[in-house]
């Protein structure tokens, strides 16, 4: 079995991998890694996979990120697409990202979106 996930090069890409790999363990399944652009280079923080066997494809050469990740889910038959939420304004917090919200209107098996942790915040 396999588990996409769509990876960025930010606190919510490596907490989308982490998640990732977790279930993958659970399930005995493999990771197929989308990052969304070429700059999202996830060699940096494949470690998170250890002891999980995965594959970088290729990203979307259009630009279009939802569409990529279904169409490698479905390709390969996915038990699952993970995707990374990054936290929103007040106003923000009033529309889901469209590329997150056509994920999880759009694919045909389960989707996980997770955030990353917060961070502390300072006390006065």
């Amino acid at each position: 079995m396999t588990i996409v996930v769509g990876f960025s090069a930010r606190p919510e890409g490596e907490a989308a991998l982490a998640h990732a790999a977790a279930e993958a363990q659970l399930r005995g399944s493999r990771v197929l890694v989308v990052p969304n652009t070429d700059a999202d280079d996830p060699a940096a923080v494949l470690a998170l996979l250890d002891g999980v066997a995965y594959e970088v494809v290729a990203p979307s050469e259009t630009g279009l990120l939802a569409e990529r990740l279904i169409e490698v889910a479905e390709a390969e038959n996915a038990e699952a697409i993970v995707i990374g939420l990054r936290r929103r304004s007040p106003t923000g917090k009033l529309l889901l990202g469209l590329n997150a919200q056509r994920i999880l209107l759009d694919a045909s098996c389960p989707v996980h979106a997770v955030k990353a942790p917060e961070e502390p915040r300072e006390r006065d």
